[in-house]
């Protein structure tokens, strides 16, 4: 039987398979003569047939059917095309995908990856994981983002805003699309946060083969990385997350957006005469005497009063605590200088500590995870016999640092020590 088929323009407010699969060919593969690649042109072609064979014989075109895998996949490259969008489970999505956006924080978007890293959930791109997310890249970004439905690649940057890479902040995405292989070659990670001050690596989670992982990763990826665009979810929550974001966010040659909010809060409670010009994300000297003024309002001394804003310091800034900084002349603190580092004591060995240690060095271990913060797991003490409660605290600055595993396993090694006291 000769069958002959024509095209027809697809329904825009249609989501089965062959409009879906029509209308990416309409936007990814242009006619050569409108400027289009011949390769994508013949995959237009492809498209339009699957769809009307798919219509003919009752399904879905193209939902099932993945791309054969690349050869020479490894550590450094990804291989993860992706599915269509659909609702939860798979099912239909009623009408054109939508476009709101529902409110969300960037701890929740964090707390949510950190829940399939921990699951280790497999890659797939038919099927869906226990939450109802299809699991590849871009369904893990919709589950992370709270979308209720599994998005694509083209598709999340609708629920987004453009931003620079300056910009970048834990809970945004960097996504690259490819037109001429709009499934296969195309992909998103979530962004994690910077690891190191030049900003050339970051802590990436995404969903790629086996399954659902957290690395550092080389700006902006580890291959195509001038094809990947930043983007930030519009429906980020208006009051901005409290939580400390740590150390290494502050000091000389800090620049982030951490660093800007500081200002701003530090402008609040009256700190607005340091500043020359509106607070920016690069560190500076007014930073360093706002932080002092607002500290020693407080009524802190010595290191508690040294111009960096720990964790205590941050806590008073978000949540409205504490007192204002006085008005200029009544008890301006005058410059000061920062404190030469104080170099860490020497690493006692991992054989100090664990259960059934006891001596010294638990005890200088216990107290300076108070001193920073993380001794919330103490009811008593600390002292120098090794608790259960050591190990949790320990833990708790381990995944500060944004370390999994066998990293922060409790147990303080030479980097932890380090980084502890230093």
């Amino acid at each position: 039987m000769l069958m002959e088929f024509t095209e027809i323009a697809p329904d825009e407010s249609c989501v089965c398979g062959g409009c879906t699969a029509r209308r990416r060919a309409r936007l990814h593969a242009a006619r050569t003569a409108d400027g289009g690649h011949p390769a994508a042109r013949g995959a237009r072609r492809a498209a339009v047939l699957l769809a009307a064979v798919g219509t003919m014989l009752g399904g879905t075109a193209g939902a099932g059917a993945a791309p054969a895998a690349r050869p020479g996949g490894s550590s450094q490259t990804t291989d993860t095309p992706q599915g269509e969008v659909g609702g939860l489970f798979g099912g239909r999505v009623l009408g054109p995908h939508l476009r709101s956006a529902a409110t969300t924080t960037r701890a929740d978007i964090l707390a949510r990856a950190q829940r399939w890293v921990d699951q280790q959930v497999p890659y797939s791109m038919g099927s869906y994981w226990t939450d109802g997310y299809r699991q590849d890249c871009s369904g893990f970004v919709s589950m992370a983002w709270g979308l209720g439905s599994s998005q694509t690649t083209w598709t999340l940057p609708d629920f987004a805003d453009r931003i620079a890479a300056d910009d970048l902040q834990p809970g945004d995405i960097l996504v690259r699309n490819d037109p001429d292989d709009p499934q296969g070659g195309s992909h998103t990670v979530l962004f994690g946060g910077w690891t190191d001050s030049s900003r050339s690596h970051y802590l990436a989670y995404e969903q790629t083969r086996p399954a659902t992982r957290k690395r550092t990763t080389p700006y902006a990826y580890w291959s195509h990385s001038d094809s990947y665009l930043p983007y930030r979810y519009r429906g980020l929550s208006g009051s901005a997350d409290n939580a400390y974001p740590g150390d290494a966010s502050f000091g000389p040659g800090a620049r982030n957006d951490y660093v800007r909010r500081l200002g701003e809060l530090l402008v609040r409670r009256g700190g607005g005469r340091f500043y020359a010009e509106g607070p920016d994300p690069a560190w500076g000297e007014a930073d360093r005497r706002a932080t002092q003024a607002f500290q020693l309002a407080q009524g802190w001394q010595g290191a508690e009063a040294d111009g960096l804003p720990g964790r205590a310091t941050w806590d008073y800034l978000v949540n409205g605590k504490g007192r204002d900084i006085p008005p200029d002349g009544t008890a301006a603190p005058a410059p000061q200088p920062v404190p030469a580092p104080v170099p860490p004591p020497p690493y006692p060995g991992a054989g100090a500590f664990g259960p059934g240690r006891s001596g010294p060095a638990v005890q200088q271990l216990g107290e300076q995870l108070v001193k920073k913060g993380y001794g919330r797991h103490y009811t008593t003490g600390p002292g120098p016999t090794w608790t259960e409660s050591d190990r949790l605290n320990v833990a708790d600055f381990q995944h500060a640092q944004g370390w999994q595993g066998a990293e922060a396993d409790g147990y303080p090694g030479p980097a932890t020590w380090k980084l502890l006291f230093g």
